[in-house]
């Protein structure tokens, strides 16, 4: 019979998002002594530091996609729900300040490295593919295509411009208010009609 576990392994990943967010890195040693554990706890429940971080920032980028995902489902038309999606960073920091911070700050490849296991880099993948997914969504929503150079204009307006916008300051309602023209104003020209399958 499994030993039951002692300490709370959600409690655990807060602690190590609050470290990568304010300091961008985390060690064993570091996050054991602030959560108050054993070292062996961390290598016991992740296997690695790096499979750790994975799990961090995968549970962070996860809530994210979900948020922006049904921001962009509530849109009264396909260009509102490109506005809804580049202005997910803003709703997801009033939600989770901590977890915004990090997503903001940290790239993911900058955490984890080769090691990682074989489920979460599966699980990593396929949320890149469901980013992917919704960038072709939001580019036939507003043009009826979902080639290459649709997308681009797509990951202009919700990936770009966001991260641009909120280095400065995240909440800030003119700094939201000024994305939402700048995504507007992009939106009116339309992609290439280049390379169109």
């Amino acid at each position: 019979m499994p030993r039951p576990r002692v300490h709370d392994l959600d409690a655990l990943l807060d602690v190590a998002e609050r470290l990568v967010a304010s300091s961008g890195e985390v060690t064993v040693r570091g996050l054991a002594a602030t959560a108050g554990v054993p070292n062996g706890t961390i290598y016991h429940a992740f296997g690695s530091l790096s499979a750790l971080l994975a799990q961090v920032w995968l549970r962070a980028a996860t809530a994210f996609l979900d948020l922006q995902t049904s921001l962009v489902d509530q849109a009264s038309s396909p260009e509102e729900a490109v506005v809804a999606a580049a202005d997910t960073p803003a709703v997801f920091a009033g939600q989770r300040p901590t977890a915004a911070r990090m997503l903001l700050k940290v790239k993911a490849d900058s955490l984890f490295g080769p090691e990682l296991p074989g489920e979460l880099a599966d699980a990593l993948h396929a949320l890149d593919k469901r980013l992917v997914a919704l960038l072709v969504r939001l580019a036939r929503g507003l043009w009826d295509r979902g080639d290459g150079l649709a997308v681009e204009v797509i990951t202009t307006c919700v990936v770009d411009l966001p991260t641009a916008f909120f280095r400065r300051d995240i909440t800030d309602p003119l700094v939201r208010d000024r994305l939402a023209a700048a995504v507007r104003a992009v939106l009116t020209v339309p992609p290439r009609e280049k390379d169109r399958p």
